[in-house]
């Protein structure tokens, strides 16, 4: 399953908040065998949201959509997911009876808009707060908040599958510009790719579908290298 992430806000383009939701999601999808293979940050701007959504809809299996939820001023993601989609957005009576049910809030508690979803949409609800979620065909759309995010992606983790990757990591106290031989080297002998990602360390992340090909892969590469081994960063393997 092939998948796009966007992420919704003006905090996140002006650096005023971390995106720490796209990070959550990619390494969630990954472990479930999903691929994903892009990223896009938008400004809290209908047209450039709705325009991203029905780019990425024609690209991807599915889409995950995060941030511009409820009913203030900049919550705008659910009228670009109905522009996208040619759709309008109606009150969703099922989110309203499941906030009263589970959140004690009458209809006449919540602000206008906040659970107005594009027509058909299938409602996700919001188990860590109030703002709901939907589905719109293949479009997933989540609150910004984290945990709201968190708990919410949860409820349809299933539905995102594919092959799941075994993961060797490997930590070596040289340049990467050194490594350049070697990690050539292993990927000519063994059916794996190799991440290098430079730091204090050069972390080496040696992966295949075939968990035998990755831990003879890894060992093979870390025969060949100067690994760093220490007790408070042991090393790790194991699937993506």
């Amino acid at each position: 399953m092939r998948v796009g992430l966007v992420s919704v806000g003006d905090e996140l383009l002006a650096g005023d908040t971390v995106n720490t939701n796209a990070a959550w999601l990619g390494n969630r999808l990954t472990e479930r065998g999903a691929t994903v293979e892009r990223c896009v940050v938008v400004p809290d701007r209908i047209e450039t949201i709705a325009e991203v959504i029905s780019e990425l809809h024609d690209r991807y299996d599915a889409v995950l959509v995060t941030g511009g939820l409820g009913p203030t001023h900049d919550d705008l993601t659910m009228d670009a997911v109905a522009r996208a989609f040619d759709r309008e957005l109606e009150e969703s009576d099922e989110a309203i009876e499941w906030l009263a049910e589970h959140g004690g809030y009458e209809r006449a508690d919540l602000a206008a808009g906040t659970a107005d979803l594009p027509t058909g949409a299938r409602v996700l609800h919001n188990e860590a707060g109030v703002a709901p979620g939907c589905v719109v065909e293949s479009v997933y759309v989540f609150p910004g908040v984290p945990a709201e995010m968190h708990a919410m992606f949860e409820t349809v983790a299933e539905e995102f599958t594919g092959t799941i990757a075994h993961v060797e990591w490997i930590r070596a106290a040289e340049p990467e510009s050194a490594l350049l031989d070697r990690i050539a080297a292993v990927r000519e002998r063994f059916d794996v790719t190799v991440g290098s990602y430079p730091g204090e360390h050069v972390r080496l992340k040696v992966q295949s579908v075939d968990p035998e090909e990755a831990t003879t892969a890894a060992a093979w590469l870390r025969d060949r290298v100067d690994v760093v081994e220490s007790a408070d960063e042991p090393s790790e393997s194991g699937p993506n």
